[in-house]
């Protein structure tokens, strides 16, 4: 198992909240990841940071992103009650695009929401998951980023 893979693990296995320091410490260490990359079904899950968007997500009953094209992204995929995968648009306030944006010195894929001033950032944990970081004035709250992850379905 990769340190990156391992240390990812931690974070997602751990109770209670993680500080944003140490993620942005991981964050500092991973690969930005392409737009091609990106491309796919991805199931999501946040850090526990105390970011007001965990609770959003959760509630929601978040599942994750789709990016079927760089111009066609579904970038909050809810379950319904029974179970079934849906656009939930209200939520994001419309669709999203991927662009190359840099960020923190790199330039990595970004999921730019179409309704909304909110620009998400990945960096790859290895082939199969990336980690995000939620940006923008929509997504800041009180200065803070939300941290989240995606895993390719």
């Amino acid at each position: 198992m990769s340190d990156a893979r391992g240390t990812f693990d931690g974070f997602v296995s751990r109770e209670g909240q993680i500080p944003d320091a140490e993620l942005d410490a991981f964050w500092a260490v991973l690969a930005p990841a392409g737009i091609n990359f990106m491309l796919g079904e991805w199931k999501g899950g946040a850090f526990d940071t105390g970011h007001p968007v965990s609770g959003l997500l959760k509630k929601a009953n978040w599942f994750g992103k789709t990016m079927t094209s760089p111009n066609d992204v579904q970038p909050i995929v809810c379950l319904d009650e029974a179970g079934n995968k849906f656009n939930n648009e209200k939520l994001s306030k419309g669709g999203a695009s991927l662009w190359l944006e840099e960020f923190r010195g790199e330039v990595t894929a970004t999921m730019v929401y179409d309704g909304q001033a909110i620009h998400d950032h990945f960096k790859k944990v290895d082939d199969t998951t990336v980690m995000g970081i939620m940006n923008g004035k929509a997504g800041l709250q009180d200065g803070r980023y939300g941290y989240f992850y995606l895993q390719r379905v």
